[in-house]
């Protein structure tokens, strides 16, 4: 018998044994499947979540998720719903990772502020849309196109705010500029609002401070000249500006003091909502010289299957778009009272954190007089105020509802159908801290289990 040669049951135990190690060596522990977010009522599923690459050449070392830059350099937005294949919803956040760290501030008095989502005042890019839109705004609604006039719906909403935050959601110039999109394209457009916009933005609120946040994926719809002109005509009208650059803009009171605002987007060429490492450094920095500091996010998925708010990575058409609720924590461990979200294009939960820190995900479309699809949900808006005390706390919180009948067509909500959305997705993505949405638009704190919840103080 040859000495290599084995007895027929050594050899089957061999064999046995190998297969045992090679089941045991690919059967580690798993985590267990997070649940399925409940869908909204009257409103479509939640929005599939994309995983985010492994090949990151960076990481969000906040939150140690991979994160990719978006090397594109297309500085694009498509007003189309996304089409992404089905993915397992994230799991809602942690009761216990929702705990703010907001320190106790000492302003000389309290300060009224009034937010909103995406303002678009026209294109001067799309001349044969505007020919057809001017059309119908003269002969169906009674209205002008001019940037004044369609913000006049605006001014009650905002009447009350001693500070008025928008996102400018356009280049605002004239002239001829490089052309934006591909010949064919149908996922770009290109807005420029005309120069009398800027004006017209500082009109809202005469007597107070009117903020254009240029954090978004259109202030270089004219090129980074157009940018740069952009700032250049809202500075000579007086709007203050924001999201240039990672430095907070200082904003006076008329108490006497100074509060930081700061605007964050997704993409290398302003302050990177993906590195949320470096966006809490950057609030960081703020709240040690201003004693109450907000934060603006132009980030998300965008579409009516976007109204879900989940911790994890968004992605629109290919492109990274953040991760709100990575974002939104490190803005309020950064010092941020107030975090205000826009991008998705509808409404998004609002959040009111034990420890004081507010929180709108999305405040959606305000007014955007422009190419834009506006079926139901993307018609629905709302303009978030409140009020930050002398220890820097956002309080007597409240939304006040908008839709819009047509583009550049705003009107106050009376059927006040977006106050239901933003409490019933409140309750579903964030059911220990969402805020609770009263029909007055009052946001007060969540009631769990016959208690309430300490989020939002009444």
């Amino acid at each position: 018998m040859s000495t290599s040669a084995e007895r027929p049951g050594t050899r089957t135990a061999r064999l046995l044994l190998v297969a045992g190690l090679a089941v045991a060596g690919g059967c580690g522990p798993r985590g267990t499947p997070a649940p399925a977010p409940t869908p909204v009522p009257t409103t479509p599923p939640p929005t599939a979540r994309a995983p985010r690459p492994t090949d990151s050449a960076r990481v969000d070392s906040a939150r140690g998720v991979p994160i990719r830059r978006d090397t594109t350099r297309r500085d694009t937005t498509r007003r189309v719903e996304a089409r992404r294949a089905p993915a397992r919803p994230a799991a809602p956040p942690r009761v216990t990772a929702r705990i703010d760290t907001l320190p106790l501030r000492s302003l000389r008095a309290p300060v009224r502020v009034c937010a909103g989502g995406d303002v678009t005042l026209g294109t001067n890019l799309d001349t044969a849309w505007t020919r057809v839109a001017s059309e119908r705004l003269r002969t169906r609604f009674r209205q002008r196109d001019d940037p004044a006039s369609l913000l006049v719906p605006l001014r009650p909403l905002v009447a009350d705010a001693e500070i008025v935050l928008l996102n400018v959601e356009s280049a605002i110039g004239s002239g001829r500029v490089p052309t934006k999109c591909g010949a064919g394209s149908s996922n770009c457009f290109a807005f420029r609002a005309p120069p009398s916009s800027a004006a017209a933005l500082r009109a809202l609120r005469r007597g107070g401070t009117v903020i254009g946040n240029i954090a978004n994926n259109h202030a270089r719809d004219a090129g980074s000249e157009g940018r740069d002109s952009t700032i250049a005509a809202l500075a000579r009208a007086g709007v203050v500006v924001t999201g240039a650059d990672s430095i907070a803009t200082a904003v006076p009171t008329a108490g006497g003091d100074t509060i930081g605002v700061l605007g964050f987007y997704t993409s290398d060429s302003t302050p990177d909502a993906r590195d949320t490492a470096a966006v809490r450094r950057f609030v960081a920095r703020a709240a040690e010289r201003y004693p109450a500091v907000i934060v603006t996010m132009h980030l998300g998925a965008e579409g009516r299957d976007a109204q879900r708010t989940a911790d994890a990575p968004e992605r629109f058409l290919g492109i990274d778009r953040g991760n709100p609720v990575a974002f939104a924590e490190a803005a309020v461990r950064g010092g941020a009272a107030v975090v205000v979200g826009h991008g998705p294009h509808v409404l998004r939960a609002v959040e009111w954190r034990e420890g004081g820190a507010l929180i709108a995900y999305s405040l959606g479309n305000l007014l955007t007089y422009g190419p834009f699809r506006l079926r139901e949900p993307a018609n629905r808006g709302a303009v978030l105020c409140a009020t930050i005390d002398r220890s820097g706390r956002p309080r007597n919180a409240e939304l006040r509802p908008t839709q819009q009948l047509a583009p550049g067509v705003m009107r106050r909500d009376a059927s006040a159908r977006a106050l239901a959305l933003i409490d019933s997705l409140g309750r579903l993505d964030f059911p220990a801290t969402g805020a609770r949405v009263a029909r007055s638009g009052r946001l007060q704190s969540r009631v769990l289990n016959g208690a309430s919840s300490p989020a939002a103080p009444r």
